[in-house]
């Protein structure tokens, strides 16, 4: 049996146990007390390293794909890529980048506060969410709940083809993968890239005290966001504020990486995750 057929029955057999794992996504709209890692972890059968490497040797660079990681005079440049994008299952684009902490949506105010300090976090640094708005590209959704990437939102106007909102994505850091969705875009000036819902970085980053102004600095951060309308988490799923079955989103993201992995021809059997940077330089420019 090939390589990706095992990987898939292992995909399939593991997403089966938590297809049925609905929640009232008001009891987990907490800081403090969001939804455990393993409800949006991936499965431990998925090659997360070499996942990761392929991601970083993408090459392919679309109109509108390049953006630096911060508002910072001189910050790295993170370049969206389109290799993935032509597979009739997996289809995918991908880019390395820092972690900032979107607040917009419902709990837009991201307040700082010492009580939100327990044994597992550190004490909350930095100020609240300074520019966060009430709404989320396609709700208000929780960012205390929902784990969700943000993308520029140039290159999402450019693109509504491939990214009609909430499309399932997968998070590669600190060795480990997480699923999530689309959920917003950066209307900065300039915009950015490198962003992701309070859940999504504080469950990444769990021993940094990130909040809506402090981010994961280091530009090593894989994001995997998939495209088309097959791609796109459905309504069952999620409302317009939370997650409301993360069975679903597990159970899909397994299977669009598996299709990816499948597509690269790359190994089931996981290995040792490397720090990847990402290999935008300032030469680029941003695309026009």
């Amino acid at each position: 049996m090939s390589c990706p057929r095992i990987l898939g029955l292992l995909v399939l057999a593991l997403s089966g146990t938590v297809l049925g794992q609905i929640v009232d996504g008001g009891k987990y709209d907490v800081p403090t007390a969001g939804p455990p890692a393993s409800f949006f972890a991936a499965a431990t059968t998925l090659p997360v390293a070499t996942l990761q490497t392929a991601a970083a040797r993408a090459s392919i660079v679309p109109p509108k794909a390049v953006y630096p990681v911060s508002r910072e005079s001189g910050a790295p440049l993170s370049t969206i890529h389109s290799d993935w994008v032509r597979f009739n299952q997996g289809a995918a684009l991908s880019w390395v980048a820092d972690m900032d902490v979107d607040c917009d949506g419902k709990d837009w105010k991201c307040t700082v506060r010492e009580s939100f300090a327990t044994e597992s976090q550190p004490p909350l640094t930095g100020q609240a969410n300074g520019d966060g708005q009430p709404q989320t590209n396609w709700g208000a959704l929780a960012a205390y709940e929902v784990p969700w990437i943000v993308i520029p939102d140039q290159f999402l106007v450019a693109n509504t083809n491939l990214l009609p909102g909430n499309n399932v994505a997968a998070v590669i850091c600190n060795g480990k993968m997480f699923y999530g969705i689309l959920g917003d875009s950066n209307g900065d000036n300039p915009q950015i890239t490198g962003e992701a819902s309070w859940v999504m970085a504080r469950t990444c980053f769990p021993d940094e005290g990130l909040s809506g102004g402090k981010g994961h600095t280091a530009a090593d951060v894989t994001y995997i966001v998939f495209t088309g309308n097959n791609a796109v988490l459905p309504p069952s799923a999620l409302n317009r504020n939370y997650l409301t079955n993360f069975g679903t989103l597990r159970a899909m993201g397994d299977k669009l990486v598996g299709d990816l992995v499948s597509n690269l021809k790359l190994s089931p059997r996981n290995s040792t995750p490397t720090t990847l940077v990402s290999r935008a330089t300032p030469t680029e420019g941003m695309s026009t």
